[in-house]
């Protein structure tokens, strides 16, 4: 097959994507479509249909793989920063922290668990599988997110989710390094590459101090940073009316990724912040919309895209290493684990039974994790069968998520009532 027939089949794809879902309400037709699931099924159609798309192999492409979803993720981390109105606050913020600091680490904890019980992963493997499969996704979650900036759409459910995807893609990475490192440290003892990881003294305490403690901190310092002075300059300085939104959302994003990853910081934190941060500045000016806006629209092409391809890839096999104990431990993760640890981190804050359940079931995985998963294989020697293993699972944990948020979602949120904080 050639480059322009992929091209005009993945053109054919985003139309698809983009008129079907509105056609279907215009005529009434009661079809569950998203983007995203018109997009998974657009791809796995093409992928049934022409046998000679080139294969789509997350391994061997895994430079390209990273690439790709860490474009996307960080433009949707601008996207959500410049949406929250809320100030940052302890108590404001409540739910997030509850979030970020219990039901994240126990679904690290308990896919971890699953996968190393009933999926034979060694140790750091399974830890890879946690770290890279905990966060909720930036990208996908626009369903179940806050309305764009000035709009008062903040909803507890809605904000919870939004703010708990702006900050949880980059508090996952410290997991990440924890299983890089465990397994580089015993490539360095075997003087072999393999799964096995070695969790010793010292490799936990230079995590600790590097992975957890400096890198988180330069990514919240530097955020602050650069979106404080850019909304100062924009403001401030510049004209009004002088200022291309399209190349400040660009730069913003790319400028404070790129800074803070040169001095060792989590760049997804601080794009974050700092989209956050500019917010705060003239709030109720139309600028954040338009940036908003241009931002949105980009990084639906990465989303189209990403999907589009995770779709050929799973009509071409990528789930064929899966058993049964797979399919099992992706059930178990999406209907019990998050749903549990959610609500059971969300106790204590006097959200109705309705809310609680949305933010605590409504946790979709996505582009994030597929961009943890290729940094993670592409910076540790797993072997092959284990990395075929893991991508299988999390294009599985990822497919189900797109369609079951896709339709349920929506169904969801329109039920609850309109209570904005």
């Amino acid at each position: 097959m050639s480059y322009e027939i992929f091209l005009a089949m993945l053109g054919f794809g985003v139309l698809s994507a983009a008129v079907v879902p509105a056609l279907s309400r215009r005529m009434g037709w009661r079809l569950p479509l998203s983007v995203p699931i018109a997009c998974l099924f657009g791809g796995i159609g093409v992928g049934l249909l022409f046998d000679a798309i080139p294969t789509i192999d997350p391994i061997r492409q895994g430079l390209l793989v990273q690439r790709i979803t860490e474009l996307a993720v960080i433009l949707s981390l601008t996207g959500g920063g410049l949406k929250l109105d809320r100030r940052i606050g302890w108590r404001s913020w409540a739910s997030t922290w509850r979030l970020l600091a219990l039901t994240m680490p126990l679904c690290i904890l308990a896919l971890a668990g699953l996968g190393w019980t009933m999926l034979g992963l060694p140790l750091a493997a399974a830890l890879l599988l946690g770290a890279v499969m905990a966060p909720t996704d930036p990208v996908l979650a626009a369903s179940v997110q806050v309305g764009p900036p000035g709009e008062a759409r903040e909803s507890e459910p809605r904000f919870a989710l939004t703010s708990e995807a702006g900050l949880n893609d980059g508090l996952a990475f410290p997991f990440v390094f924890l299983a890089i490192a465990a397994t580089a440290d015993r490539m360095a003892e075997t003087g072999r590459p393999g799964d096995e990881g070695s969790f010793d003294p010292p490799v936990l305490w230079e995590w600790l101090a590097v992975d957890v403690v400096w890198k988180i901190a330069a990514g919240l310092f530097m955020g602050w940073l650069i979106g404080r002075l850019l909304g100062w300059a924009v403001f401030r300085l510049a004209p009004r009316r002088g200022v291309s939104d399209g190349f400040l959302a660009l730069g913003l994003t790319l400028f404070a990724y790129g800074v803070t990853e040169m001095v060792h910081g989590y760049g997804f934190i601080a794009v974050f912040i700092a989209a956050l941060t500019f917010r705060r500045f003239e709030r109720d000016h139309a600028f954040h919309s338009d940036l908003h806006h241009f931002v949105e629209q980009t990084e639906m092409i990465f989303l189209i895209g990403v999907v589009f391809v995770t779709g050929i890839a799973i009509a071409q096999g990528i789930l064929a290493p899966l058993g049964p104990s797979g399919w099992l431990v992706a059930a178990l993760f999406l209907l019990l684990v998050r749903p549990l640890a959610g609500w059971f981190s969300l106790a204590g804050l006097g959200l109705p039974r309705g809310e609680r359940f949305a933010i605590a079931a409504l946790g979709i995985r996505g582009v994030g994790s597929m961009y943890y998963l290729a940094y993670g294989l592409n910076h540790a020697p797993y072997s092959i069968e284990t990395g075929r293993l893991l991508w299988a699972l999390v294009a599985l944990i990822v497919a189900i998520s797109v369609v079951a948020h896709g339709i349920g979602a929506p169904r969801l949120m329109a039920r609850l009532p309109a209570r904005v904080e």
